[in-house]
Order: structure tokens, then sequence, then C-alpha cells
């Protein structure tokens, strides 16, 4: 099961950019063992890689309870990452030094979504 963005999911995520922000909803279930270099890679995101693109983490936390998901749908954790443009985002991951320390992420997670959002406009009256 793939637990990182590839070149042409990347591609198409610029291509559907509603241009703004980008909230990233990241919901992630460890390998065994994976909870630790998962923490590692998360310190090196908040102190290097958010700050240099602009990037926030909006919430971060423990899956608990699921109230309505199907068997195996529960999550370890979640995170909400908003990011000031998808482009912001798709230049990190591109960033040679984040390249070496996403390995960290990638042997953490034994599954994965990653899922950008964008708000929803006010309807009109």
């Amino acid at each position: 099961m793939a637990v990182d963005p590839r070149g042409t999911d990347i591609k198409q995520y610029l291509a559907e950019d509603p241009g703004g922000p980008v909230v990233m909803l990241n919901l992630l279930r460890f390998a065994e063992g994976g909870r630790d270099s998962y923490r590692r890679y998360a310190r090196a995101l908040g102190k290097t890689f958010l700050p240099r693109y602009g990037g926030e983490v909006l919430y971060a936390g423990s899956g608990s309870t699921a109230l309505v998901a199907e068997d195996g749908q529960a999550w370890d954790a979640v995170l909400l990452v908003r990011y000031p443009s998808r482009e912001a985002f798709s230049r990190m991951v591109a960033d040679p030094e984040y390249q070496q320390v996403t390995r960290l992420r990638t042997e953490a997670l034994s599954e994965a979504v990653l899922q950008a959002t964008h708000a929803w406009r006010p309807a009109a009256d």
C-alpha cells in the first residue's frame, strides 16, 4: 500500500488547484514500531520544513473510538496541516533536504491517506 505521493499524484494535485491555501488531511496507520520513526519525522517537519514553506500544523492527535466506520477503518493518528498554497506543499516534497527526512515517514507507516482539502465558500442567499 502506498504511503507517499508519486509524481503523477503531485501533477494531478497541482492541475486541480482551486487557488488559495490548502489543508492536508493525514490519516495514519503505523507499522510495528513506527511511532518513534514518525516522531523523528514530525520533529524535522516542524523545525525545518513547515517554517521554510509557510506550513502549520492545525491539529495532531491520536485516533480513538470510531463511531461510524467499517472494521479496519480506524486510524492511529490524524493530522491537519495548512500550507499557503498547493505549490508550497509541492515545493516542500521536492526539496532534496526534505526527501532525506521523508524516509522516516515512509518506514513509520503501514497505511496512509493524504488528501488535499479546501474551505467551503459561503453559500449565496
